[in-house]
């Protein structure tokens, strides 16, 4: 297991949340100022400074439950409301659709390429919001610091990290399964056509060469695919062309999308019990969940702004049935933990508010996000 694969599982979860919660806000008509403070609000929370500290720290991947919990957090840190079945739902589509990004990237390194594609849409979506570019331009850098210098050895652990935690979600997607990119198992179709990684060549050919290193003999073979070489490589920098096109917003087109639990989800949930077996790591993970989010803190409904309820489906039918029909093994619980039941943790959590009651500059009103970072009291 890698160490250095949460910041890029948080980053695009996070990326897919916001195209989702983009284009049910403009579907269901919300006034643009509100929609933009929802965006503003959840994409200065996710990326506030002593957030993301530490969850760039090295450490393992944590269960889909705790991450579960830091993105409910996350969809509420403004005045927009989700049903648990529209979170349900939220959370299975950004799920399926980064596992299919990680399984369609040609090399491990190119999981930073999804991730500026995620990076980029963000900061389009906060373009006139300066100080909320200048969070995600702070990450971007890091970023890049962090993990220009791996070998394409860690690269292939971290690809290995992702799919270890993918591999027992299948979760039908509407759009996926239109496209014919996913079976009806909840699987996905991997093409056998298209450009090969960069830097390799296309298949199809055997070069035989003698213990002198020299070429003698050249056989070629028919691949059954359609594969082309690669023109170009995608740009690791803070601007520049991806060239890859995973990880961009590909509900930037209106259309309706559902998710069905398959058959396969539900053997797997049934065998691995994840929701109700004992976690011998449950309080490395409260640990965890208390330090991660020591910066998020819902929006109170103090604000002078009224708050809205989205769903994620068509109808308040369609939501009430899908709450009713999920299995009981794939709901996820949020986690509420009582800090002061831990001394240890309650000293971490204190130490973290000490650092946000540190200001060089007057408070900024909570449009501006700021004032969601608040420690909390209790999760």
């Amino acid at each position: 297991m890698s160490v250095r694969t949460l910041p890029l599982l948080f980053l695009n979860l996070g990326g897919e949340m916001l195209y989702i919660l983009d284009q049910r806000l403009r579907a269901q008509n919300i006034p643009a100022d509100k929609a933009r403070k929802v965006m503003n609000d959840i994409i200065s929370t996710m990326f506030n400074k002593k957030f993301l500290e530490e969850l760039f720290k090295p450490q393992e991947l944590y269960s889909k439950k705790a991450l579960r919990t830091v993105y409910d957090r996350l969809a509420h840190a403004s005045i927009m409301r989700l049903n648990q079945a529209s979170m349900d739902k939220l959370y299975d589509l950004m799920t399926m659709a980064f596992k299919y990004q990680v399984l369609l990237c040609p090399r491990p390194k190119d999981v930073l390429l999804v991730t500026f594609n995620h990076l980029d849409a963000i900061k389009d979506f906060i373009r006139d919001s300066p100080t909320i570019v200048n969070q995600v331009d702070e990450t971007f850098r890091h970023i890049i610091e962090v993990y220009s210098c791996l070998s394409a050895g860690e690269f292939h652990l971290i690809r290995q990290t992702l799919l270890i935690f993918f591999q027992d979600m299948h979760i039908r997607v509407s759009i996926f399964l239109k496209d014919k990119v996913q079976n009806s198992n909840g699987r996905f179709v991997l093409p056998t056509s298209g450009p090969v990684p960069w830097g390799t060549e296309v298949p199809g050919l055997i070069r035989m060469f003698n213990n002198k290193g020299e070429e003698v003999k050249r056989v070629e073979f028919k691949h059954g695919g359609h594969y082309v070489r690669a023109q170009s490589e995608g740009s690791f920098d803070l601007y520049g062309d991806r060239v890859l096109t995973l990880g961009t917003n590909m509900y930037s087109i209106s259309r309706p999308v559902e998710t069905h639990v398959s058959g396969a989800s539900k053997n797997s949930a049934l065998n691995t019990k994840e929701n109700t077996a004992p976690n011998p790591l449950a309080k490395e993970e409260l640990n965890f969940l208390a330090r991660l989010m020591g910066g998020m803190e819902i929006n109170k409904t103090s604000s002078p702004e009224p708050g809205f309820r989205l769903n994620l489906f068509t109808t308040d039918e369609e939501e009430e049935h899908a709450a009713l029909t999920r299995p009981e093994e794939l709901l996820y619980q949020v986690i509420n933990i009582q800090a002061a039941q831990d001394q240890q943790r309650n000293e971490e959590l204190t130490r973290i508010m000490g650092e946000f009651e540190i200001h060089d500059q007057p408070q900024q009103s909570t449009s501006k996000g700021d004032d969601l970072l608040a420690m909390m009291d209790e999760l």
